[in-house]
C-alpha cells in the first residue's frame, strides 16, 4: 500500500530543493499534493456531478503534532487570504508550534546562535542531516546500542532531557523507529529551523522573514512577514489544541496563546491538557488520547461550503499564494 501511495504522489510533487524549503513552502505543497492525491483517487466522475453544488464534497480532518501544527495552520490561513478552499474540515492540533516565548533557557541560547550565525551557515549547510549511507549506518548501530546497553541508553536519555529543557520524552526510542534507517533518515532543511529561532525572538506566530525589506515585500506585498496571530480570524472550522503539561519543548502556556487569539478572533476552538511530554503525543499510542481524538473526528458533521471571507478581514497585499510558491 505504501508504494502504490508513493506512485501516485510522485506525478504530484514538484520538483523543490529540500534545502531551499521553508515552513510556508512545506505547508503549501505537502497539503496541496495530498488533497490533490485525494482528488484524483477519492472522487469519481458520478460523485462530483452529484455534489457539484458542494464546494467541498468530502471530509478531511488535520491531525499535526508539533511543527505539523504550526505548518496546518499557514496551509489554512494563507488558503483563506487567496480566497481559495483549504478541503479540511477539522483541525486537532497537538502540542504546536508556533509560539516559543516560555522556551527553556537552552533554546534560547540555541535561538541566539542561531541568528547570529545564520548568514555564514546558510551557504554551507543546506539542511540538518546525516548525507551518506555509511553515516546512517552508524548512527543506526548507535540507536540500537542504546537499546541494548540499558546504562549507555540512560545516559544518552538523560543528557537529551537536559538539553531540551527536562522533557522526559523516550528520545532514545524514537531513534529506533523503522524511518532511522541505513537508507533513509529524516532531516530539518535550513530554513525552517531558522524560521522557528525567527518566530521564538520574535515572540509571535510570523511567516518567514527573508532578510531584507525589499525580499518580504517580493513575497508578502509587504515589508514585513505576516503576523498569523493577526489573522486567526481567517480559520472557518473548528480547531481542538491539546497541550502536554510534562512538555517541555513546547509548554502548555505557549498552546494556550495560540486558543486565546483563536478564541478572540470568534474561532470554534477548544484546548485540553494531557500528562504529557513532548514526543509522548505520537510515540507512546495510550488509549485517553485515542479516545479523545475519535471523540473530536466523530464531531466533523457533514461537509459544507466554507465560510466567504468578512469584508473588513481582506488584505490590502500582493497574491500571496504567487510569493509563497516562489
Amino acid at each position: 500500500m505504501g508504494l502504490l501511495v508513493l506512485r501516485l504522489l510522485q506525478p504530484l510533487i514538484k520538483d523543490m530543493m529540500f534545502s531551499s524549503g521553508t515552513s510556508v513552502d512545506w505547508s503549501q505543497e505537502n497539503m496541496l499534493t495530498k488533497i490533490s492525491l485525494h482528488d484524483n483517487i477519492g472522487l469519481t466522475p458520478s460523485m462530483s456531478m452529484v455534489e457539484s453544488n458542494i464546494d467541498q464534497p468530502y471530509k478531511i480532518c488535520a491531525i499535526c503534532h508539533s511543527l505539523g501544527g504550526a505548518a496546518i495552520l499557514i496551509y489554512v490561513i494563507t488558503r483563506r487570504i487567496e480566497e481559495k478552499p483549504h478541503r479540511l474540515s477539522r483541525m486537532i492540533l497537538l502540542s504546536p508550534a508556533g509560539f516559543h516565548h516560555d522556551s527553556s533557557y537552552a533554546f534560547t541560547v540555541v535561538e541566539y546562535l542561531f541568528l547570529c550565525l545564520a548568514p555564514i551557515l546558510a551557504p554551507l549547510l543546506p539542511a540538518f542531516y546525516i548525507p551518506t549511507r555509511f553515516f546512517r549506518m552508524l548512527m543506526n548501530k548507535l540507536a540500537r546500542d542504546f537499546h541494548n546497553l540499558p546504562a549507555v541508553g540512560g545516559l544518552v536519555q538523560t543528557l537529551m532531557s537536559y538539553v531540551v529543557g527536562g522533557d522526559s520524552s523516550n528520545w532514545v526510542g524514537v531513534l529506533g523507529l523503522p524511518h532511522y534507517n541505513m537508507n533513509d533518515m529524516p532531516g530539518v532543511a535550513f530554513r525552517v529551523a531558522l524560521h522557528l529561532a525567527q518566530m521564538k525572538h520574535s515572540r509571535k506566530f510570523v511567516m518567514f522573514d527573508y532578510g531584507s525589506a525589499a525580499s518580504n515585500m517580493e513575497v508578502y506585498g509587504s515589508s514585513e512577514p505576516l503576523d498569523l496571530g493577526e489573522y486567526y480570524g481567517f480559520i472557518d472550522i473548528p480547531v481542538d489544541l491539546v497541550a502536554g503539561r510534562k512538555d517541555k519543548v513546547i509548554k502548555p502556556s505557549m498552546v494556550r496563546q495560540h486558543y486565546k487569539l483563536m478564541k478572540d478572533a470568534g474561532v470554534d476552538v477548544s484546548y485540553n491538557e494531557f500528562e504529557y511530554a513532548h514526543l509522548d503525543f505520537t510515540f507512546s499510542h495510550r488509549e485517553e488520547l485515542l479516545s479523545y481524538v475519535m471523540s473530536r473526528l466523530l464531531l466533523v458533521g457533514s461537509p459544507s461550503k466554507q465560510m466567504s471571507r468578512p469584508k473588513s478581514l481582506k488584505l490590502k497585499r500582493k497574491d500571496l499564494h504567487a510569493g509563497i510558491s516562489k
